[in-house]
């Protein structure tokens, strides 16, 4: 068992013991176990997925960093939601509005526009993975 620590500016969302964990890395998606070697990384937009037994969880992420140690992860992220915290019809409009910019294109910022898509896809699938 490892501990998982998921926290953000605002709150702490998770603080369990859990035997795996799969995080979004800014060079993708990557699983920890108990005694993992240590290491940092940043994390870009994407789900955290843990599993407890035969129990899965989902967190949608995005940015922060993870510190992995051999017996714990701690996650610090700009921002993440429980599954069954999310406003699916809130998610849709995000994703409607991200998706209508790109369409438009002109003087846009094309790494913001991306992103908010990205974040609110993301948002889309956990809460779906939730149900």
């Amino acid at each position: 068992m490892i501990n998982l620590t998921v926290v953000t500016p605002e709150r702490k969302l998770v603080d369990q013991e859990v035997d795996e964990v799969v995080l979004p890395g800014t060079e993708g998606y990557f699983g920890v176990m108990e005694g993992h070697a240590p290491f940092l990384t940043t994390l870009r937009v994407g789900r955290i997925e843990y599993r407890r037994g035969g129990e899965t969880s989902y967190l949608s992420v995005a940015w922060g960093f993870a510190e992995v140690l051999p017996k714990s992860v701690r996650v610090l992220a700009d921002i993440a939601e429980r599954a069954e915290d999310i406003d699916v019809g809130r998610a849709k409009e995000a994703h409607g509005r991200a998706e209508g910019r790109m369409r438009e294109g002109g003087d846009i910022d094309w790494d913001r526009a991306r992103a908010a898509l990205e974040k609110a896809l993301v948002r889309l699938q956990v809460a779906e993975m939730n149900r």
